[in-house]
């Protein structure tokens, strides 16, 4: 259980923050970054479900339970995995967590016809909204990318998964939300040169 009686500690005035192990990292560490990214993008799917909640109350619950397991995926970032860590002793993203997500994308990707032309971001607000979260998303995902390079670091293929998928769903989610496809802005090669 999470209790948060004080907000501010002053122990990051330094520069420093510490790990879901107690371990204190420069607020510029590549872990940090990544699980702060990860919390931009929950942020900006936040601010998505505003707009969508009252006419796309499924792709809402879908993203409600995305904001739910990025939690679980920062936890997961934030806990470097020790040697003896039994399974099961620590909160990590799962197998099952990428496959529902999957399984959500097929889902919604059910119902859009074939693009033929990359969609620029627009259409809607909430399509918009979700194609700056799945940027941010993308963003988080090359933080990720190279923590897992560094010597000494390890991330889980789980959470490289998860993280793939999720950009992946909300691009199909943007497009589910334009009028399943119909609303979407299409690129076209050269229109204003």
């Amino acid at each position: 259980m999470v209790v948060l009686n004080r907000i501010y500690t002053r122990t990051g005035d330094d520069g420093s923050t510490a790990l879901a192990d107690g371990a204190r990292r420069s607020k510029s560490d590549l872990r940090v970054e990544s699980y702060g990214t990860i919390d931009e993008t929950n942020a900006a799917i936040g601010l998505a479900r505003l707009s969508l909640a009252a006419h796309a109350p499924e792709v809402d619950a879908m993203l409600g339970r995305i904001q739910n397991d990025l939690f679980d995926l920062g936890a997961d970032l934030a806990r470097p995995p020790a040697p003896s860590e039994d399974e099961g002793q620590v909160l990590r993203v799962t197998q099952h967590q990428v496959d529902r997500l999957e399984s959500e994308i097929d889902t919604l990707n059910a119902d859009l016809s074939p693009l033929r032309s990359f969609v620029l971001p627009g259409g809607t607000p909430a399509a918009a909204a979700l194609h700056l979260a799945r940027t941010i998303c993308r963003r988080a995902e090359r933080a990720i990318v190279t923590l897992r390079g560094e010597p000494d670091e390890i991330v889980s293929e789980a959470v490289l998964r998860y993280v793939n998928r999720l950009s992946d769903f909300l691009f199909v989610a943007s497009r589910w939300v334009n009028a399943k496809g119909d609303a979407d802005v299409l690129w076209v090669p050269g229109r204003n040169r």
